[in-house]
């Protein structure tokens, strides 16, 4: 690459993070789904109807943001709870604390490694490597309780399965991120991340870059898929049939992102 091309590319480069950085206003367009998303559904299709149905139309430049419950359900994810049997431990750690041991037996199956375990709360690391309570799994939103539904296999391949998908049938390249609503360490409530991404990436690195005083930024790295996650979050409630929204106005960075780049490698968490 001669000089000058570099020198191109880095300005492009530069410019592009300026746009990135210039605030704008952002909508979120909630979708909400009349009908209970089966086992064997296409996301796909079930999403533009939806979005037909209520004169939403998709431009170049949203970002479509989907509760992982509708992707879990569509790619037969669920559990009947009248089928587990829960092991010696998962029934007396259950009972000690008056909770469903087969949800327990669950959770201990879809985890990596047990993180904390007290008080009637179980954290696991899923095999996914999200830090999490019961490896994501979930009774509530489901069907009443007959059934536990587990993450996606892989989360970050489902949203780009749907971001195939839709390219196919819109002819636009939709960034789409995955969520599940996850509690903090030493914060009270939940907030939504984001744990699969396609077509664009889920961080913004601003090291290196001057902030409005002239300090050069050392440790400025962004979780902007987090960030749009949580901002979903807001209109993708757990009680009103809205599993999915678009973002309109942010300019992501287009990329083949994934969500494991969101999590922390072991050797640099201080708090495990």
């Amino acid at each position: 690459m001669s000089r000058a091309t570099r020198a191109s590319f880095a300005s492009e480069k530069q410019q592009t993070a300026d746009a990135q950085l210039t605030p704008r206003e952002l909508r979120l367009m909630p979708i909400s789904f009349s009908n209970e998303i089966r086992p064997g559904d296409s996301l796909a299709d079930k999403l533009l109807q939806a979005m037909r149905e209520q004169d939403i139309v998709i431009e170049s430049g949203d970002i479509l943001v989907i509760k992982h419950k509708i992707v879990s359900k569509a790619e037969h994810r669920l559990v009947e709870l009248a089928k587990v049997k829960p092991s010696s431990s998962s029934v007396r750690w259950a009972g000690r604390y008056g909770l469903d041991a087969r949800v327990i037996e669950l959770a201990m199956r879809e985890s990596r490694a047990v993180i904390r375990r007290k008080n009637g709360v179980l954290i696991t690391e899923t095999r996914h490597g999200l830090i999490c309570a019961n490896s994501g799994v979930d009774v509530s939103n489901v069907d009443g309780g007959s059934h536990a539904l587990l993450l996606p296999i892989d989360p970050d391949r489902s949203a780009r399965k749907l971001h195939h998908e839709l390219k196919e049938r819109t002819a636009l390249s939709i960034p789409i991120l995955i969520t599940d609503s996850f509690g903090r360490p030493w914060r009270e409530g939940l907030v939504d991340f984001c744990i699969g991404i396609a077509g664009m990436k889920p961080l913004r690195d601003d090291r290196g870059r001057r902030d409005p005083h002239g300090y050069i930024l050392h440790a400025s790295v962004e979780a902007i898929a987090d960030e749009l996650a949580c901002a979903a979050g807001l209109v993708c409630g757990k009680l009103n049939h809205t599993p999915a929204c678009i973002v309109r106005g942010y300019a992501g960075s287009p990329g083949q992102g994934r969500a494991r780049d969101l999590l922390r490698p072991t050797a640099n968490d201080l708090f495990r």
